[in-house]
């Protein structure tokens, strides 16, 4: 029994220190305590000379000179024979922006009051009143068959309201004649846009993010500033930016685009300029615009603006109207035709100060993109993808109260309620991630990762809930025409997973690939000590952080062991209820990522690089844990509504169950099979515990939105629901409301034909049938039979003449359509009675 004491006493003392990150000197003072003890009052024998020689190297750590000396120089040699070779793109990289919430879940610690801490996001009264007022008007303007269908593209009308209203303009200052709104107003705006009218989306996302304006704001010399800006804010100046190349995609750096600094003609002038020569494509606006960003290749090899032949990627602003530029041409993007499409340049003579930032930002044009995508990325295809999430669940919510089958509305079914609760489930998670991230960016924030896990999980989340919505939906949603309200969103998803990094590539090279060297504690300052050319000051850097790294992957390792053994039951937290259990869990799988990539880094150094799938595992614990985080702090911003509970909750045990799943496929296939077994003990000492959300969860969200509850208004508070007859959410969302009212009346009807008071089979007849035999008054039935024909409007699906799908006839009126049609009806009739004479035996 004494043995027992001694052995929880000692091995208490060590997690405890270990679990509150005690420091190396504190701890070795406490466990010196303790052996002490037990010298004294303990076993003389054998375990007192195993725990003198384990204390003894621990004390000699905290002489700092021997452990520098013997320790970690030899530590440091090896440390850099394992470094992951970088190149100047992921260099760039891991320089931009800041380190948010995304650290503190790196640190397995996390501090709350980080987060909390957070103001609630919230519009100014100015950007409330442009949301209201233009954004309204301007989805009222925008047609979606016509856009989509017709014209393939919008129409003179709406594309003069969007440049006197200001909408290119929302990120220019005011000084420049912009908008000058926050971050969150313009992913607001996006969002109710891209929930009406994806093209319309897209045409305004891209000129406010990254383009000529975002750069040379903050870039741009004052010149440049005053030469660009007041065009750009007034829409004088329609802006591109073209950067992809034919053969050059996600590897920007590749690009072959040039420039070579010589001396030409400009303006009757003969001045020092760039001669360029290139080729792009994939480039929104470009067809329209009037002034072209572009990333190029530089090259001075006469040394007219420096010492050095080749600067490589450089940014320069260029009017289109100079001669070798080719534009015009389009690309027509699956779904959403908004203007898109090539351009060329050949032997394009500039001056130097088309350079954004002037000869002095030569170079620097990789670093200027990857500054501002940090921020942009995390704004326009979130957006856009949560606009039309919403719009999506919205409008399944209601067709699935209002769409019978078997005498049931089709949300009362299961199998479609699993569908709406996913779909429900994963657009809270893009509202909520959307809307605290965008509130960091307000409050000064340019936290790189974060942007990375929003544009990937956004649009991701975004085919998911398209996926769900077509099928709640069935041959509604596959008859194209005016009357599909979700064929256009469903095609044109690609495009959100492709551009501004491909969703392939951000997930397995970018969150985890960034995340692991600038949001860990360590990592970056242990990169920089290690290439510091001051060798001793390197050394005295590296040899403070490595043993802090090594106490924080110590005190990881017993914190993952801990709270996996209580279930993180007893981790302090700021939160109460049921809440609590899931902040307790970030605090838990926090520690056990934070584990798992410090070791996933020791063990396989640069390796990890190239073992992508590893690093998409990672990528996708650190995501998930960060979403979480949003969904607990976007129920807090908003009062925390007891009604929203379940669908919080839902969230919640998604994504907590995702987390665990991919813990448990990272150690599954961690090539060292004996540290991967020594990590599930430590990450998983009691098994894989969670489960995902269960089929009563479920079905209490499906309730949320197939009724007219303010849990779904508060879900889908950013969508154009306008009740206009071209407006398909505004009309569902009447025909929600209205099933409410004629519930009862349709239960009256109900109960007589399963009396056999009324036979008739179907819907019109039983009515009609009711109402005469006195079941139901005349204003009840036609309150019902008004109900049942909007239903039918909803529900009905278009037809065409063949004509009007030729191609041939594309742009033909639609009365020379139906005259086509009547003439080709009449030679048919012809042709039949000319068949049936020939048959006829002769007289």
């Amino acid at each position: 029994m004494e043995t027992l004491f001694w052995f929880v006493l000692i091995v208490g003392t060590c997690l405890t220190l270990a679990y509150r990150r005690v420091d190396l000197k504190v701890s070795t003072a406490a466990i010196g305590v303790v052996v002490v003890l037990y010298t004294i009052a303990g076993d003389s024998g054998f375990w007192t000379i195993v725990l003198w020689l384990l204390f003894v190297p621990l004390a000699i750590l905290n002489v700092e000179n021997l452990r520098r000396e013997y320790i970690t120089r030899p530590l440091l040699d090896i440390f850099r024979t394992m470094l992951p070779s970088l190149s100047k793109t992921e260099r760039d990289a891991l320089e931009t922006g800041s380190v948010w919430w995304e650290g503190e879940l790196f640190s397995g610690m996390p501090n709350w009051r980080t987060l909390s801490s957070l103001p609630a996001p919230k519009l100014s009264d100015e950007e409330q009143a442009f949301l209201d007022g233009p954004v309204e008007e301007l989805c009222g303007m925008l047609k979606n068959w016509e856009v989509t269908h017709e014209r393939l593209d919008m129409s003179e009308e709406v594309w003069a309201f969007i440049k006197e209203k200001g909408f290119f303009a929302m990120i220019i200052p005011k000084e420049y004649g912009g908008l000058e709104f926050s971050p969150l107003a313009n992913s607001v705006i996006l969002t109710k846009i891209a929930s009406h009218n994806g093209t319309a989306a897209s045409t305004i996302g891209v000129p406010n993010s990254l383009g000529p304006a975002e750069l040379l704001l903050h870039y741009g010399t004052e010149e440049q500033k005053q030469r660009w800006l007041p065009g750009l804010a007034k829409a004088e100046e329609i802006p591109c930016f073209a950067l992809t190349s034919p053969r050059a995609g996600s590897d920007a750096t590749a690009i072959v685009d040039s420039g070579v600094v010589c001396k030409g003609e400009y303006d009757g002038k003969t001045v020092v300029g760039v001669r360029l020569n290139w080729d792009k494509r994939y480039i929104t606006l470009s067809p329209i615009a009037t002034v072209l960003g572009l990333a190029f290749k530089l090259y001075d090899p006469d040394h007219l603006i420096g010492d050095k032949e080749e600067y490589g990627i450089t940014a320069a602003l260029i009017p289109t109207n100079l001669p070798g530029i080719t534009i015009g041409r389009r690309h027509l993007p699956i779904g959403i035709p908004f203007q898109n499409g090539p351009t060329q340049g050949k032997d394009v003579f500039v001056p130097l100060d088309a350079i954004i930032g002037g000869p002095e930002r030569a170079g620097q044009g990789w670093q200027m993109l990857v500054e501002q995508l940090s921020v942009g990325r995390g704004i326009t295809l979130p957006s856009n993808a949560l606009g039309g999430a919403q719009a999506s669940i919205y409008a399944a919510g209601a067709y699935a109260r209002i769409r019978r089958q078997f005498n049931l509305p089709i949300g009362k079914f299961h199998g479609v309620g699993e569908a709406l609760a996913r779909m429900a489930g994963c657009t809270y998670i893009m509202t909520a991630a959307s809307r605290v991230t965008c509130a960091a960016l307000n409050a000064g924030e340019r936290p790189a990762v974060p942007t990375a896990i929003l544009k990937y999980h956004n649009t991701e989340f975004a085919r998911v809930v398209a996926n769900d919505a077509m099928d709640v939906h069935g041959g509604k949603a596959i008859m194209m025409g005016p009357k599909n309200f979700l064929a256009r969103k469903y095609e044109s998803l690609p495009i959100s997973i492709t551009v501004e990094g491909a969703n392939i590539l951000t997930r397995n090279l970018i969150i985890f690939g960034q995340g692991a060297v600038r949001c860990h504690p360590f990592v970056l300052k242990e990169l920089e000590a290690a290439a510091d050319d001051d060798a001793e000051r390197g050394l005295a850097n590296f040899d403070a952080l490595l043993f802090s790294h090594v106490g924080y992957a110590i005190s990881n390792a017993a914190r993952s062991f801990i709270m996996g053994l209580t279930l993180s039951r007893f981790t302090n937290v700021p939160a109460f209820g049921w809440k609590r259990r899931y902040y307790q869990r970030v605090n838990r799988y926090s520690a056990s990522f934070s584990l798992a990539a410090d070791v996933a880094m020791l063990v396989l150094g640069g390796e990890l690089k190239r073992m992508e799938l590893l690093s998409a595992r990672l990528g996708d614990i650190l995501s998930n844990l960060y979403l979480v985080s949003m969904v607990l702090k976007h129920y807090e911003d908003q009062g925390s509504p007891h009604a929203d509970r379940p669908i919080v909750e839902w969230a919640c045990r998604f994504l907590f169950y995702r987390t665990q799943e991919q813990l448990h496929g990272f150690l599954r296939n961690f090539p060292n099979r004996w540290v991967a077994a020594i990590l599930r003990v430590l990450v998983f000492p009691r098994g894989r515990t969670f489960s995902s959300p269960s089929d009563q969860l479920g079905q209490q969200v499906v309730e949320l939105m197939i009724n007219p509850t303010q849990t779904r208004e508060r879900l889908c508070a950013d969508v154009y629901k306008k009740n206009e007859p071209d407006n398909p959410l505004g009309l569902l969302q009447e025909a929600l409301e209205l099933a409410e009212q004629v519930k009862p009346l349709e239960r009256k009807v109900f109960n007589a034909r399963r009396s056999g008071e009324i036979s008739a089979d179907d819907t019109i007849g039983q009515i009609e049938e009711a109402r005469k035999k006195g079941v139901i008054s005349d204003a009840e039935a036609e309150e019902i039979l008004s109900f049942d024909e909007k239903v039918m409007a909803i529900i009905a699906v278009d037809d065409f003449d063949p004509a009007e799908l030729s191609r041939r006839h594309a742009g033909t009126s639609k009365k020379t359509v139906t005259k086509r049609a009547t003439r080709k009806k009449t030679a048919k009739k012809t042709t039949k009675k000319r068949a049936a004479a020939k048959k006829k035996p002769a007289q």
